[in-house]
């Protein structure tokens, strides 16, 4: 049986590391920038991957990622790190990857658990089952790639979908129009009549294909628009030979529901934990 079709270890290390790999390649590009005007420093301690930036201060930008028990003679290390940058910190705990003794050792140096997400899966077998009980509309939505010179109309569609003021449409352009291009990222936009209302991102690497950023337009929801980028996104990833795809979310949100939906499964319930 395919290694990833039922919960397991290899399953949720699999997961993990398509995270880990998608925001380490992301924050290069955006580090490569000349100047690296965002301020980005990525850091290793050990197995783990510790990300900030000066001029992003949100916890996706300033978060450390792949912690195992094996880091918990680093975590004021890690501590020291984040307060030397002025930066908010954020663990992100795994389940079955950290143990009662770096849980206690985090609360005695003052974190607490903030937060919840979740990161579902679904293999190119289970996507083929699940494909085969949907029918397909053909409807007024139309999936089509981003172009190289649409990265302003990505930007528009990002900050008005997620409710950032539209003066940080030209910081998301530059951050993104980097990516347009570089090995394994792809952009996709959702015409609905004819309107563009929505976009979604795929990374892709050693055969894990991650479903990152997507967003629609607030006037344009409950159409399908999501389901239908995240189908389109696994119908590319599994073209591509792809062992298995990701995507995160908050818990019972309607991305949850529209992952649910088209067959993706609870790989684990992710924590967050912040320095008080």
């Amino acid at each position: 049986m395919n290694d990833f079709l039922l919960p397991s270890t290899t399953q949720v290390s699999a997961i993990e590391s398509s995270e880990v790999d998608y925001m380490t390649d992301r924050m290069l590009a955006i580090q490569s920038r000349p100047g690296n005007p965002e301020g980005i420093e990525i850091r290793n301690f050990g197995n783990a991957v510790a990300f900030t930036s000066k001029t992003m201060p949100w916890p996706a930008f300033n978060t450390v990622k792949g912690l195992t028990d094996a880091n918990i003679e680093q975590l004021e290390e890690i501590l020291v790190f984040y307060r030397e940058k002025e930066a908010k910190i954020q663990l992100e705990i795994v389940p079955s990857r950290v143990g009662p003794d770096f849980l206690r050792k985090m609360s005695e140096l003052g974190l607490y658990q903030s937060g919840f997400h979740c990161s579902l899966a679904i293999t190119p077998e289970q996507r083929l089952r699940i494909a085969s009980e949907q029918r397909l509309d053909v409807d007024r939505i139309v999936i089509r790639k981003l172009e190289a010179d649409e990265f302003e109309l990505y930007a528009t569609l990002h900050c008005r979908g997620t409710g950032l003021p539209d003066n940080g449409i030209p910081h998301v352009k530059s951050n993104n129009e980097v990516l347009h291009g570089r090995e394994g990222w792809s952009f996709f936009v959702a015409e609905l009549d004819g309107v563009p209302a929505a976009t979604a991102v795929l990374f892709e690497k050693d055969g894990l294909a991650s479903l990152t950023f997507a967003a629609t337009l607030p006037e344009f929801r409950r159409q399908g628009l999501q389901r239908r980028l995240l189908e389109h996104r696994l119908t590319e990833a599994f073209s591509r030979a792809n062992k298995l795809a990701v995507s995160q979310c908050a818990f019972l949100s309607q991305s949850h529901r529209n992952m649910e939906q088209i067959g993706m499964k609870l790989g684990y319930m992710r924590t967050a934990w912040t320095a008080s």
